[in-house]
């Protein structure tokens, strides 16, 4: 047996229930009776606090990647700017043409390479593990 209750809506609200009972082929009254028993229903947020965990702990370990790819990149890059900078003399004023025009085609074999790599999958941040062990200087493993 069921109660007879009667509740007033704003009309923007009654539309929404009217539209959704019409999309679900069900009774307004089957739409607020199942609206009103999940709000009264104490494993909703439970459910609902559980489904934010999840989602928060997915997050962070998104982030933790992130933060260590980003880190990855930066050190590759310094590393290299570092290498390139000791290692590479100037050139003479004659010799810079020639220096560029190689320059700009050994950057666009880089930069087709690249693009192989990237439509295969590849990435060099995959290749590096997950779980680098830094070891001490002078320290045996």
């Amino acid at each position: 047996m069921r109660d007879r209750m009667n509740v007033y809506f704003p009309p923007e609200l009654l539309k929404q229930i009217t539209d959704l009972a019409d999309r679900r082929k069900l009774s307004r009254s089957a739409i607020v009776e199942a609206a009103v028993a999940s709000f009264l229903s104490p494993d909703g947020a439970d459910r609902q606090e559980a489904a934010f965990t999840r989602r928060l702990d997915r997050l962070s370990r998104q982030m933790q990647r992130l933060e260590r790819d980003v880190g990855l990149t930066a050190e590759t890059l310094a590393l290299f700017i570092r290498f390139w900078l000791t290692i590479t003399p100037p050139l003479p004023n004659d010799a810079q043409a020639a220096a560029q025009l190689k320059g700009r085609e050994r950057f666009e074999g880089f930069v087709e390479a690249l693009g192989r790599r990237l439509q295969k999958g590849q990435s060099f941040l995959r290749e590096i593990p997950e779980d680098i062990v830094r070891r001490e200087p002078g320290s045996e493993k």
